[in-house]
């Protein structure tokens, strides 16, 4: 297989609630869209040092990663962030790793996004066609 990228919407979940509650209009939610690489061996939502500024995430505290070259650094992890694919959102706390050069879209985020990698066509399908569908 390829590999799959696919373009998504970051939010900072935190402004979005903010939206909800009334404290903040929807066009002052921080947010960027970019091109993520789709990764299944990731385990979460991996970010930028830069892209965590940019959305105004605050540091919750720090997690130690191993990565695929077996070696391993503790990295940041932040309050939630909306992970938006097409007419799907989800939210997860994201990894920091200060220098990567793109975002990582991990496990946790495609489950969350009812989302399977179409190998054959190296794209993002819904699990279940259009419908999101959750098993429990």
């Amino acid at each position: 297989m390829g590999m799959v990228h696919e373009s998504i919407t970051l939010k900072n979940a935190v402004d979005v609630g903010d939206v909800r509650r009334g404290y903040i209009k929807e066009p002052d939610i921080r947010q960027i869209k970019v091109r993520a690489m789709v990764d299944t061996g990731a385990e979460t939502l991996v970010i930028s040092e830069a892209i965590r500024q940019a959305l105004g995430l605050d540091v919750l505290g720090a997690k130690r990663v191993s990565f695929a070259n077996e070696s391993v650094q503790t990295c940041h992890f932040t309050e939630p962030v909306e992970v938006h694919w097409n007419d799907r959102f989800t939210s997860v706390h994201a990894l920091v790793i200060p220098d990567i050069k793109e975002v990582l879209l991990g496990a946790i985020s495609l489950e969350g996004l009812n989302v399977i990698v179409d190998p054959l066509n190296q794209q993002l399908i819904g699990a279940h066609g259009d419908e999101m569908i959750f098993r429990i």
